[in-house]
Formats: C-alpha cells, structure tokens, sequence
C-alpha cells in the first residue's frame, strides 16, 4: 500500500486547526492531517518527517507565515505550500507568491468557500504536475500576469528558462513591455510565453519604463494564446471564438488592441445572444443585460420624441461601459475607471471602427 499524503496546517487560530484538520481528513485521499500553532513547531515537524503540502497562515506571532515560507522554499524546495490567510492585501498576495507558492486562498466564510478549499487541496495532492513554473505549478505564465493584472499591481517579473532569461514590465495592473534576447515589447512577450518551464521572481517596479505594448493585458494575452495554439497545431491561423474560418481576422483580438480596454461583449440586439467575448467571466448575463438596456432606452426615447439611440454611456465604481449598436448587434465594451468622459468617447470610437470594419 502507497505511503498516505501528509498534510500540515499552520494557525494560531486552534479552533480553525481543528475544522480544516477535520475537513481535509476526509478528503477521498485519506491523507494524515497534522497541526502547528506557531511557526517553530512547523519547522520542527517538518525537519522531523516528510510531508506532502504545508497549508499556513500569513499573521502570526513571533514567526509569521512569510518567515516560515521563506525558510522551508530554501530547505524543502519540492513542498507543496498554500496560504490560506484571511489578509486580503494583494502586496502580500504578490510577496507570498513570488516565494513560489503553489496557492493563495482567503480565509472561507461560507460553506460553499470551504468546500472550494477543500477541493482545491484535493487537487493539488491529485495531480502530479509535470513542468510549469516553480511557484505555481498548477498555474500557467500566462497565469501569474493576469494575477499581477488583475491585482493591479506594479512590479517587473523575472523569468528564468534555463540560460535564458526574460523580464515582462507591469505597471498599475498593465503589461507596458517585455524584454527576451534582443527582442522587446510584444515580440518579447510572446517569446517568453513560448517557455514552458521555468521559474520567476517578482521585482520592484520599474515606472521609468518606456511603454512599448499598447494592447490591453486581455487582448495580449488572448492573442499570445491564439499564437501558441497555432505554433502548436502546425496551422496558419486560428480559429475565432467568432466561429470564424481559419485566415480570417479576429475582431475581438483587434478591439483588445485599444489601450484602457478591458472588456469586449458583442451580442445579438434582439435576443441578446452573445456572440463571442474577450476579457471577462460572464458573457451571457451582460450580453442579455446590454440587449434588455439597449431596448428600453429605445422604448424611452420614442416615447419622448428623442431620436434614435446612438450609444449608451454608463459608469460605475469600478469602469466606464458603452453599449454601441452596429445593425442588428450591439457591442458592450468596458473601459478603465479612470478615464475620462472625452477619453472614453474616443476609445468608444476605435472599438466600434474595429468591430465593423
């Protein structure tokens, strides 16, 4: 019979020692679930006998869980690690991956949470993991810039693939430049998105660097997917999420082109039907939205003799949105809170001269 997985839980917090001990216990790996209150007792238990992932919380006294990451990254570098801390502040979340965990989970609070938690520690002792990058195996490259991204971070990632190295330029949650050999900007980016394998460290931002990628995070990152695919498959060109033919130019690869662009939903105007999408998780649901919006601000406008609806300009506490009628589609796009009204109109223009055209 194979050795049982071993997991080790780090909290100061007793109570919480004993849900996640008695939760992971049933796990269908029957893995054997052991506890440490403070971050010396982990390290003893650790120097002590082999275990499998180490599951630890970022506050804590005396040692905290940065200190204790640091320590086993350099002693048991083939330790799985999360973190599983109710800190929400994302320089820590930056900090603790660039220490090359494997997972950053808050705190659950709900039922539904926990079970996520459960099912992601499930995963990770499943799943034998070859390659990928030292830090977030489970994660792709592509992976770890949309959490910079998406966490509106500023930093520089150091990418190390053998004797080569490359280095990609984040700037307030933008990719603004990348440098692979003697390439730079999107040449670069998508060189080093070729790498497989690696490892990577986050450094300091850089805000004297030039830009040189004008494309959105989201549209670089698709079109670099769509890129890798070709060189994969062998073939000339993609296909869409359009459902387009193979040579034929991808619409929402060029609106992700349009600096502040975050978001592209195209829709059908009658029965709000997505037709495709870039950039955001939920398509359906804003498209019908965009469609249901879009007709009753048309019902408004002939009621009170305003003319035909030309576009619709909203704006909330996190991005502008503009729904732009082109036929029978309609084209939802969501663009950077901090633009302004002037801005936005232009970008409002692009997006729409890219779509039709």
């Amino acid at each position: 019979m194979a050795d049982r997985h071993k997991i080790l839980l780090l909290d100061d917090d007793q109570d919480l020692l004993d849900l996640y001990r008695e939760m992971l216990s049933q796990l269908s790996l029957s893995p054997e679930v052991h506890t440490a209150s403070s971050g010396a007792r982990a390290m003893a238990l650790l120097e002590s006998e082999p275990f499998n992932v180490l599951i630890s919380d970022l506050k804590m006294p005396k040692m905290d869980g940065l200190q204790v990451l640091t320590l086993v990254r350099k002693k048991f570098p083939n330790l799985r690690t999360v973190v599983m801390s109710a800190v929400t502040d994302e320089q820590f979340r930056a900090r603790a991956y660039a220490l090359g965990i494997d997972l950053y989970l808050e705190k659950p609070q709900s039922a539904k949470e926990l079970s996520f938690f459960v099912e992601c520690i499930e995963s990770l002792l499943d799943k034998e993991v070859s390659g990928g990058f030292r830090g977030v195996q489970s994660k792709s490259l592509m992976d770890l810039i949309q959490i910079e991204c998406l966490s509106q971070n500023s930093s520089v990632l150091k990418i190390t693939n053998g004797v080569l190295e490359g280095r990609i330029w984040i700037q307030s949650g933008d990719v603004i430049d990348a440098e692979a050999e003697d390439l730079t900007g999107e040449a670069a980016f998508q060189k080093i998105a070729g790498w497989k394998t690696g490892s990577f460290e986050t450094l300091p931002a850089d805000p004297s660097r030039p830009r040189r990628i004008m494309s959105s995070y989201q549209g670089l990152l698709l079109e670099t997917a769509q890129a890798m695919d070709e060189a994969e498959s062998g073939k000339n060109s993609a296909v869409s999420t359009n459902g387009e033919a193979p040579g034929e130019k991808n619409p929402l690869i060029e609106l992700g082109r349009i600096p502040d662009l975050e978001f592209a939903v195209p829709a059908q105007m009658d029965s709000g039907k997505s037709l495709g999408q870039w950039g955001i998780e939920n398509p359906d649901q804003v498209s019908a939205w965009c469609a249901d919006t879009f007709k009753k601000c048309n019902e408004m406008g002939e009621r009170f003799q305003w003319g035909d609806l030309k576009s619709f300009e909203g704006t909330g506490t996190q991005r502008h949105m503009s729904i732009l009628p082109h036929e029978q589609t309609l084209l939802c796009v969501g663009f950077k809170k901090t633009l302004s009204r002037e801005q936005v109109r232009e970008s409002m223009k692009k997006a729409l001269s890219k779509w039709i055209s």
